[in-house]
Order: C-alpha cells, then sequence, then structure tokens
C-alpha cells in the first residue's frame, strides 16, 4: 500500500512539474514558439 502511495505522488508531481514548465506565457512552449518566430525573422531578412 505505501508503494503504491508513493508511486502516486510521483506520477502526480511529475505532472506538475511538467506542466508547470510548460504552461503559461513564460513556460517552455511559449519560449519555443518566440525563438522560431525571431529565427524565422532573420532567416527571411537575408539576402542572396
Amino acid at each position: 500500500m505505501r508503494q503504491i502511495l508513493m508511486t502516486v505522488l510521483l506520477i502526480a508531481t511529475v505532472v506538475t512539474l511538467y506542466l508547470g514548465f510548460n504552461a503559461g506565457d513564460d513556460g517552455a512552449e511559449s519560449r519555443l514558439q518566440g525563438s522560431a518566430t525571431r529565427m524565422s525573422d532573420g532567416i527571411s531578412r537575408i539576402s542572396p
């Protein structure tokens, strides 16, 4: 029983951390989108 409780708590912690890092305006997903936009703009400004 104790092992099941510890496993459930570990899974809940991992899910909470994952959502905390990826969600919101300061999350990793938002930062990656901003980075991709800046890279795309930079590449489109290169003149051959």
